[in-house]
């Protein structure tokens, strides 16, 4: 499971800019001891962001390749059964998070408008996880991962269709090697399949779609959620979705699990593991652009995708090309280079 948009979020620069402001009206008079406070201070907290980075690439990469061990690997072929078990996850943690730890303040649903709102992003976000998850019973992770670096390219194309809004052309432009790159990686993976390829897609899509979505329904200032109170009230709708779905397109979910788990009993430990830490890469999604920036979050998203790829060719050795990881890498660089048009031409 991939990643989920954070909100209202405290910037790394406005921080650094509170402590400039600290450090303009002691200079001068700073005594030995207070100076060697404020570098221990610093210490702490670039110490505290790395073990947060840490975590969020731990988080993110391991539900990725454990989606891809259980789908693929140990016979539990059930990608909207493990959906719903990790939203079932996430809202028995979110609600823990908010109501006893206090990670945020819990925000209240106002109106039933409000609601009919956060449900159709929960249906929405549902298709991207399940497309996601069905995908890696397809292909192997570091072609997920190529197709799903397009993401930028989508949600550009849902911004323009839903507010007519037009980004500047060199924008749009770094998006031409962000789709070329998927396309050269897909002519030289060697495991290509159609159907992978589409839902995969598919998926990348209605992530995108869910993030405009989201930017349109929950704009006004009375309705803004911050992601995880969000994520509070998305993930049971998603359950109550996702549950009869599970049981009507995979029937023999019940009986294969069961079997699974007689026969295996680490299948248990494995599923509610995979299930925490999609709750995880939630949390540390959010903490990390907390603490850092979305902008820094989106370099480190890059450079996560290209982690997973490894992690998972030396994990799965699964049989990759000069051509398959030249497209990848092109993608990637699209990528990056639209982030930075779209935050020097914004």
């Amino acid at each position: 499971m991939s990643s989920h948009a954070s909100y209202n979020m405290r910037s790394k620069s406005s921080y650094e800019n509170e402590n400039n402001k600290g450090t303009v009206k002691e200079s001068g008079a700073q005594s030995p001891g207070k100076a060697g406070k404020m570098v221990s201070s610093n210490n702490k907290e670039f110490l505290f962001i790395c073990f947060l980075v840490t975590l969020w690439y731990s988080s993110n990469i391991g539900v990725i390749l454990l989606n891809k061990y259980l789908l693929s690997n140990y016979g539990f072929k059930f990608p909207i059964f493990l959906t719903m078990c990790h939203m079932s996850a996430c809202s028995v943690l979110s609600y823990v998070s908010i109501a006893f730890f206090k990670v945020v303040p819990q925000q209240m649903i106002k109106s039933r408008s409000q609601f009919m709102k956060i449900a159709t992003l929960s249906i929405v976000f549902c298709a991207s996880v399940v497309g996601g998850n069905i995908s890696l019973r397809y292909l192997a992770v570091s072609f997920n991962q190529a197709v799903g670096a397009t993401t930028p390219f989508f949600t550009a194309v849902f911004a323009y269709l839903a507010t007519l809004k037009r980004e500047a052309w060199v924008t749009y432009g770094a998006l031409v090697p962000v789709v070329t790159g998927v396309v050269i990686a897909s002519g030289g993976e060697p495991g290509f399949h159609l159907f992978g390829f589409i839902m995969c897609l598919s998926a990348t899509a209605a992530r995108a779609f869910k993030s405009v979505l989201q930017g349109i329904l929950l704009s006004s200032e009375g309705e803004k959620l911050n992601s995880m109170n969000l994520l509070l009230y998305m993930s049971p709708i998603a359950v109550i979705f996702l549950l009869p779905a599970a049981l009507i397109m995979e029937p023999n979910v019940v009986d294969v699990t069961l079997a699974l788990g007689r026969e295996n009993k680490s299948m248990w430990l494995l599923l509610l593991l995979n299930s925490v830490t999609a709750y995880a890469a939630n949390l540390t999604n959010f903490l990390v652009t907390k603490y850092t920036s979305a902008l820094t979050l989106q370099v480190l998203g890059n450079a996560k995708g290209a982690v997973a790829v490894v992690i998972s060719i030396l994990l799965f050795r699964n049989p990759v090309t000069f051509i398959g990881m030249g497209g990848y890498t092109i993608t990637v660089l699209g990528v990056a280079a639209y982030g930075e048009t779209k935050r020097r031409f914004r």
